[in-house]
């Protein structure tokens, strides 16, 4: 089920406290070392942006947690040093927050931010939204948020007319 919070931290609020602990734990990671990016919740997802353009996603599965880097030459350079890391998706799969080595990670994210700056420093095109679905492999319908249930009041029955 895709989540329904329109914030980060409201999401991590509906999440089992050992999930929410770790993604919580990987999103002060992110927003320690990538000063500058703008935090929402996106097709059920953490979405990181930088200068307007997606720069990591977050996604939370029932047991496991998926990051997503929009610079795929950065996580190239880390494919044998962390685990779970798969350059076809840009991306970090990862199970187990005590196995991911959290310096490395920390490498990542900060050397993506460094490689979004020059990007954008030499005017050259950064992916959007769009297309970094595409690259992650994420369906935007399958994400959709569904609508909102309206409650609609209703009069109670009238009761008989007394005579």
């Amino acid at each position: 089920m895709v989540p329904t919070a329109t914030t980060v931290g409201g999401f991590l609020q509906t999440l089992p406290p050992d999930r929410r602990v770790a993604m919580a734990r990987v999103c002060s990671l992110i927003r320690r070392n990538a000063r500058g990016v703008h935090e929402s919740m996106r097709y059920g997802l953490a979405f990181y942006e930088y200068e307007m353009n997606p720069l990591f996603a977050l996604e939370p599965g029932e047991t496991s947690m998926t990051l997503y880097i929009a610079e795929p030459k950065v996580l190239e350079n880390y494919e044998g040093k962390i685990p779970g890391v798969n350059t076809d998706t840009c991306s970090i799969f990862f199970d187990n927050l005590n196995r991911l080595p959290l310096d490395v990670v920390e490498k990542v994210i900060r050397e993506s931010v460094v490689s979004r700056q020059e990007r954008l420093r030499e005017n050259q095109p950064v992916p959007g939204q769009d297309e970094l679905l595409k690259i992650w492999q994420i369906k935007a319908e399958a994400a959709a948020v569904p609508p909102p249930i309206i409650h609609i009041p209703v009069a109670p029955a009238e009761t008989e007319q007394k005579e």
